[in-house]
Order: structure tokens, then C-alpha cells, then sequence
């Protein structure tokens, strides 16, 4: 889910990696969704913002039970240019995505990512010089809906 503020937003996809490993990608318009219509408004007043300054890495771990989390980035009208990364376990990249925004604050990058299984940490890096920091903001989105068990409760 990548919500897209104010109108003529453009979504790039492109894969970076190896021929031998394509990938299929696709792009839905969905303005009529509830759970879109206060996503910015929600995270940026309920979620705990971090300052990163331009070069630096902020990271955020995740418990087990995080089914997937919600970023936003954005800056105070300057370029916001990161790189956001889902890595399991130490150093062990799972998911990387790069984000450019001429305006950091009209159009901020907003997005829900799945994390699945436990060891799961979200790394922010500002891209940008020192003199572009960016606030971010990573929080929960869906704990607990996943389960082994396939719907069966254990008794202890």
C-alpha cells in the first residue's frame, strides 16, 4: 500500500537486481478506501516521529507478533530522498526501496509493508546531504492476524 497525496503522483518500479531474478509489479488506484482516507492524518499525529539528518541510519526492530508496519517520511518542504530497507536478522537484507520526493512535505512517502516471521527490523537511511534531515515516522500497522495454527487454540 503506497498512498499518494494531491494528484499526478507517479510510482516508479524498477528492478535493480540480477537478470536471473525478474519480478512482476503492478500498480492499483484505489482512492475510495477507507483505511487510506486518514492514513497521513493518523500516523502523523499518533505515531512517534524520528529526526534523521541527511547521511544518517535510524533503525527500528519489531516483535514477532508485527504482521506488517507503517512509514512515513517527510521533511520540512525540502527533497526527501532515503532508502528504506526490511532486514531479518543481522545485516541480512530482505526488502529494499528507494524513495524521492521534490517536496518532502506536500508530498510525503507514505507505505505499509508485511513483515513476516520474528527478527524483523526496518532501517531508514537519509540518502540526502546533511542539510536535508527527514522525520520519520515507523509504527505497527497489523499485529497478531497471522498464526501457525492455522486457527486452533492450544491449551497450557
Amino acid at each position: 500500500i503506497v498512498p499518494s497525496p494531491l494528484s499526478g503522483n507517479t510510482v516508479a518500479m524498477q528492478n535493480t537486481g540480477f537478470i536471473e531474478f525478474p519480478f512482476s509489479a503492478c500498480a492499483k488506484v484505489d482512492s475510495s478506501s477507507p483505511r487510506l482516507e486518514n492514513f497521513y492524518k493518523k500516523l502523523s499525529t499518533e505515531g512517534t516521529s524520528k529526526h534523521v539528518q541527511g547521511g544518517a541510519v535510524n533503525t527500528t526492530p519489531f516483535d514477532q507478533s508485527v504482521d506488517s508496519v507503517q512509514i512515513l517520511l517527510k521533511t520540512d518542504g525540502r527533497h526527501l530522498k532515503a532508502r528504506i530497507e526490511l532486514l531479518q536478522g543481522p545485516n541480512n537484507l530482505k526488502q529494499s526501496f528507494e524513495v524521492y520526493s521534490s517536496n518532502g512535505y506536500k508530498r510525503p512517502f507514505m507505505a505499509v509493508i508485511e513483515t513476516p516471521k520474528d527478527g524483523n527490523v526496518i532501517r531508514i537511511v537519509n540518502t540526502a546531504p546533511l542539510e536535508y534531515p527527514l522525520e520519520a515516522t515507523v509504527e505497527p500497522y497489523i499485529v497478531g492476524s497471522s498464526s501457525d495454527d492455522e486457527g486452533m487454540t492450544w491449551a497450557g
